[in-house]
């Protein structure tokens, strides 16, 4: 647009560009025209009826390696044209920018063009290595939990409302880095079940406390759910997870 205006749009700043007063005059009809792009393109790929080319899916680490991985490989196996790029991502990945073509997470999708169903739980517990003694002074515990951008979230509230005193011993967003760090002996960390009961390293500590369950939340946006290739993902997904209920969630019927 600066080239066939004439017009500065943009200024280059160290680091970063920013918007002139004419460019911020102007932002909402950039957005509104990009909006209307993305719309088209979704409505052109909703028609393609092939069972081939690239499907993108977004979710969280805590599912992407040891759920939604066996079950691409099985997809793979049924339809061997179907390229799925797997992007396990603590951040929201925009359906409707076409940053991702379905999302499986852990929170509930609040766009209205989202076409969205809870398909199962996952149950979390308090665990540290093995031989961990709990200290008899609350602020000698030390825990495992996320970034600041992650505090909102309820196994991180969960975790601190029960050791309400302890010392931060490690931070970080990825679940399968705060598994080893609690491995390692770092501390006590809020972790998947279906994970942590698994591994002989880890013991789990307060069993008296009721597990933390949270919601599996599938998403697509309304435009691809036909998608025959984007369909296939989908039902194999939902396959698995059902498949895999009872380990996910202990306490599910």
């Amino acid at each position: 647009m600066e080239e066939t205006s004439g017009a500065r749009l943009l200024q280059k700043t160290p680091g970063r560009y920013v918007l002139t007063p004419v460019g911020e005059a102007i932002l909402g009809n950039a957005e509104r025209a990009e909006a209307e792009m993305l719309a088209a393109e979704r409505t052109i790929s909703g028609k393609d009826v092939r069972l081939e080319g690239e499907v993108r899916l977004t979710t969280v680490d805590t599912l992407a390696a040891r759920i939604v991985t066996p079950a691409l490989a099985r997809l793979q196996a049924r339809h061997p044209d179907i390229l799925v790029e797997l992007v396990p991502d603590t951040r929201s990945l925009s359906l409707s920018k076409r940053e991702a073509d379905i999302a499986l997470r852990m929170a509930r999708f609040e766009s209205h063009e989202i076409i969205a169903r809870k398909v199962g739980q996952m149950a979390l517990a308090l665990y540290a290595s093995k031989g961990w003694d709990e200290p008899e002074g609350a602020e000698d515990v030390g825990i495992i939990t996320v970034l600041d951008d992650q505090a909102h979230l309820p196994e991180a509230k969960w975790l601190r409302e029960a050791y309400p005193k302890a010392k931060l011993a490690f931070r970080t967003n990825s679940r399968e880095v705060q598994v080893w760090a609690a491995k390692s002996g770092v501390g006590v960390g809020a972790l998947a079940r279906y994970r942590a009961d698994s591994e002989p390293d880890l013991v789990r500590i307060r069993p008296e406390m009721p597990d933390l369950v949270r919601d599996i939340w599938l998403g697509v946006h309304g435009d691809m759910q036909q998608m025959p290739r984007v369909r296939a993902v989908i039902d194999e997904l939902l396959r698995t997870l059902r498949e895999h209920a009872k380990h996910l969630n202990p306490n599910s019927g």
